[in-house]
This record gives structure tokens, sequence and C-alpha cells, in this order.
């Protein structure tokens, strides 16, 4: 044979089997064959990684591990892809609002009278979210502790599977030009970075509006080590001691199906194997405290067995507060969503969305909301999508912060949740100053096409501070003061975090103090939300503690960047 032919089919075969769990098995959104109903599975199962969470940070650290471990997945919510005209853009409204038991989406109260809402999917709040896409400021990398190299890739990772470029509608393009009007400098283009000024970022949504999320980065996953349950929800953490007074060590989970029975997952014995828990800045204090890890006052006083007494388990919870304004316009206008924002002090943005679809789904709106508009003029601006469109405001680092706190031993119970908007002055402060940029931005020149000239901006206000979208009570001076419409009309930018903060619950690794074989890796590790929309630096973070954790086992020896990409059919 020639030697030159030779050469060439042992290489061959070199990267068959190298590439192999890429290409060969490679599996592609919807079609998992590794996702399924956790009725199927068994009663015990051996795992190296349990990953509790499917998640924003769950999938891409699941996925990422599944490179050279076995790894289970628990999620509590369904697949998106069964329905996935749900998850579109023009049906963002009727998604976060949807309350059918199926719904990808549980809204509950907070202890503050404020409506927030938690996603129950695969792709965690990827699936229910406005699609904005931005990376962290560079102070949370630092703080991090990840390898900027790391960070940096691990975004372009993500990117290059779920992340297109946002498209700068008519509505979209007035905010940009009315935030430049009203002093929101420089203008910094389309960029990912997080930069003063008024700047476009990504999204999400591809160009045919249909959404993608966290869960397509289980493409990534080797499909022979990975297993997914839907509807599977973490029951406690198993913990076992070697002797008396050692440090407890996680050995596995319990989770029960959607029918009612338990199934418990153990890790492998003799590996280096642990649970993590992506379960969300609710979510996961929750089950600490469910399993035994957190104030023991609280958990003696439900029956539940003390494993480590952590008083700091679900304080330090934050919400970022958003407060608006409904602009109504003359004529419909498109749907959009956030494709500008407006960065400006350490502490505040601005994004915007339009033309958001009202029906067929009507009976999805609270009775409340109905009932308003019924009885006013106001129902004009509506037909089967808003003519108009609302200005955020967002306060990026609050200060105020609350906890959460178990209800009961039932985890399907969404707990006791405060936030403490507002609490601290200065917060109030920085709204205010927001109210008045996003007032300014709706007054602009750039602005007028979409306004009715003879309503004037306060009758927007006094509009907003009518409806109720919260159960805050309401004063006499709501609309008369921005301190006031800020506390009374707040409601949540839905990026909930903390709860497990770094340096309090964790260490450094992200590993929970005072056990073994346990981690934390979501946005209940964040002291303050980073970048404008925190889903970029949530889905990088999946990716580099995956990497990161291969490391520490020794198995990752070449730089990050040697993963392979699935190439879509355009880049062929």
């Amino acid at each position: 044979m020639d030697m030159g032919l030779w050469w060439f089919l042992q290489a061959f075969v070199v990267a068959a089997f190298t590439l192999e769990p890429y290409f060969c098995h490679a599996e592609t959104a919807p079609h998992y064959s590794f996702v399924q109903e956790a009725s199927t599975a068994p009663e015990v199962s051996y795992h190296d990684y349990i990953v509790v969470g499917g998640g924003v940070a769950g999938c891409p650290l699941a996925a990422t591990l599944s490179e050279t471990a076995d790894v289970l997945v628990l999620e509590r919510g369904g697949s998106p892809y069964g329905k996935p005209e749900k998850t579109d853009k023009g049906n963002f409204v009727l998604n976060i609002l949807d309350t059918f038991p199926d719904s990808f989406t549980e809204i509950f109260v907070t202890e503050d009278g404020v409506y927030s809402h938690r996603a129950r999917a695969l792709g965690g709040g990827s699936v229910i979210n406005a699609g904005f896409y931005s990376h962290a400021d560079l102070e949370f990398v630092k703080n991090s502790g990840l390898d900027e190299a790391l960070v940096n890739d691990s975004y372009r990772w993500v990117e290059k599977k779920i992340v297109f470029e946002a498209p700068v509608s008519e509505w979209q393009a007035a905010v940009r030009d009315g935030l430049l009007e009203s002093g929101v400098l420089p203008f910094n283009g389309v960029t990912h970075s997080h930069v003063n000024g008024t700047k476009i970022g990504s999204t999400i949504f591809d160009m045919d509006d249909h959404r993608h999320s966290a869960a397509d980065l289980l493409e990534y996953a080797d499909p022979k080590n990975i297993k997914v349950y839907l509807h599977a929800t973490a029951h406690k953490i198993i913990f076992t001691q070697e002797t008396a007074g050692s440090r407890p060590k996680a050995e596995g989970v319990i989770f029960e199906d959607e029918s009612g029975v338990k199934h418990t997952a153990l890790l492998t014995k003799n590996t280096k194997g642990e649970v993590i828990i992506s379960a969300g800045a609710i979510g996961s204090p929750q089950l600490l405290m469910l399993s035994g890890i957190g104030p023991a006052d609280q958990l003696e006083a439900l029956g539940i067995e003390v494993v480590l007494d952590q008083p700091m388990v679900g304080q330090g919870l934050g919400d970022n507060p958003l407060n608006f304004l409904f602009v109504p316009s003359p004529e419909p206008v498109e749907v959009s969503l956030l494709s500008v924002v407006g960065i400006y002090l350490p502490t505040n943005y601005i994004e915007a969305g339009s033309g958001f679809n009202l029906l067929p789904s009507i009976g999805w709106i609270p009775d409340f909301i109905l009932h308003f508009l019924n009885q006013t003029n106001i129902s004009s601006f509506f037909d089967t999508r808003l003519k108009g469109g609302v200005i955020l405001h967002k306060v990026a680092r609050p200060l105020s912060t609350g906890y959460v706190e178990l209800r009961s031993t039932d985890p399907t119970e969404t707990p006791k949740v405060r936030f403490n908007y507002f609490k601290e002055p200065e917060d109030l402060e920085m709204c205010v100053r927001g109210m008045q940029t996003v007032i300014d931005v709706a007054s602009s020149e750039s602005f007028s096409d979409f306004r009715f000239r003879l309503i004037p901006t306060q009758l927007l206000v006094d509009l907003v501070a009518l409806v109720p979208f919260n159960l805050r009570p309401r004063s006499l001076d709501t609309a008369k003061s921005l301190e006031q419409f800020c506390n009374d009309t707040v409601m949540s930018f839905w990026h909930h975090h903390g709860g497990c903060s770094v340096g309090k619950v964790l260490d450094h690794d992200y590993k929970v103090l005072g056990v073994d074989g346990l981690r934390v890796v979501d946005a209940s590790t964040f002291n303050f939300t980073p970048g404008t929309n925190p889903q970029a630096t949530i889905m990088m973070l999946g990716r580099a503690m995956g990497v990161r954790i291969q490391k520490e086992r020794g198995i990752r020896e070449v730089h990050p960047t040697s993963y392979v990409h699935t190439m879509n059919s355009d880049e062929l």
C-alpha cells in the first residue's frame, strides 16, 4: 500500500474516534434522545455528577461535564420544544402570564406585594425572558475569580449556538435616539461589552423571531454520557458522615416524578463526583434548607434535621426594581423586545419594548387588568396588539436585600420571598433619577412620532399609577412624586440573585462551606446582577465552571478553546 495513503487512513481513524462524540452522535434540539420524563427513571441510579436544575447555568454546565463524565440533570419543569411557538417573540407577554399547569412560568407574590416569576422549563429563565444578551461588566469578572481567558472563551462557546443580532425597529431606534438626545452618551454601536452610554446588544431570538434558549446548549453534550429527567422535583440532598463529627458529604439526591413516585440518584463510588445545585436564586437556597443546611432555628421549627447550621443561606437575596412608563402610540407599532440599552451613572439602565401581542389568549391576562381596561378609555390602545410600548428603568445594583425562608417542607411550594425594594434610600434616589431620564426620552423630539401630542407626559405617569401592577398600597401622591411613584409602582425585573453568596455560603470555587461534594452554580451566588441583563453571564458561568471542574480533576489539559463546534448549515 502506498505510504501516503496509509498515513491518511491512520489519521482518518484517529480523527474519527477523537471527534466521534461531536459528529457521529451529535444531537440537535429538539431531538434529544437523552431527555426523558422522570417517570422513566429507575428507582436508584448512579452518576459522576448530579446537576439539580436544567436552567440557564445547569444546561451549559451539564453539557460541558458530559464531555468526560456521566451526568444526570434533574429539571422540575417540562420541555420548551413541545410548543415552540409559545416562546416566540410575539408571544412574550402571553408566555410570562400563562397560568396553566403546563406553563413555563410560575407566578408568585413576594412579601413586598410584588408579582414575580420563576421559570419551570428546561432552559430556565432563557425560555421566558425578553432575550437580551450582553456581557458582564469587568468588575464582575474580576471579582468572580474566574480566569479572563476562560470567561471570554465561555461567552464565545455560548454565542456560537444561540446568540443573534438584535434588530433595531422603528420603536427601538426612537429609544436609541431619545437616549442620546437625553444625554446618555456616547453611542457605542453594537457590542456585547458593558460600557457607559447607549448601545445595541444581541438577542437569543433568531431572525424569524423564534426563541433559542440554554436548552439548545445541550447540543454540545455527549449523548452517551448525559441523562436529563423532566418534571423531576428534587426533595433533598443525601448526606453521609464517615464518623461522628466529620464533615458531611453529599452522596446523592432524592427526587420525585410527576406521578409522585420517589427516585434516588447517587454519586458513583470511588469518583470525585459532586452534586451541583443550579436551581436559581430562590430554588437553590430552598433546596439547601430542605436538605438541612441553613439557619438551624428555622429548620428545626419545620422538623428538618440540621446537617449544618448556616444562617447565611437564603440571606442577601436581591432583585432589580423595575419601573416604567407606558407610551401609547397613534398607530400600531411593531413587536420589539429589548435591543437598545442606555447605561449611565454606575447603577441605572434604560430599556424598552413595544407592540406586545395580547391575543388570541387574552384570558391569560390577570382579571384585574382586564377589569381596568373595560372600565376606562385606555382600552382603545389595545386590540390584538398593544398600540404603543414601554420604556423601562432598572436600578442595576440595589443595596436593598432580603431573604428566602421556607414556608413548609414541600419542595413544590414557593418559599417566602422578600426583596425589600427601596429599603435603602440610595436605591430610591437612583430610581427617581432613572425615571426622570425615562420621561426625558418619552418627551424627546426623537420620540415624537410615537406620541399623542395632546397627551402630556404627566398623564402617562398618572396612567401607570392607576393600574395595580402589584399589590402594594397606593398613596394619594403616587403620581405627584417620583419617589412615591417608584415605591408604589415597582415591579420585578426577574433578575433574582443572591441567597448563596460566595464568601458567605460558598467558597471561591463555588463549593458549599462546611460540607464536601456539593457546589452551587447559578445566580444565587451573585452579590449583584452582572451587566444589564444576566443571562449571558449565567450561561458563561455554567460553561466556565464545567471547564474548571474538569481541570480540578486533571481531565482537561488543553486550552478551553479546544471544543468542537457543530456547524450550522449556513456555515458550511
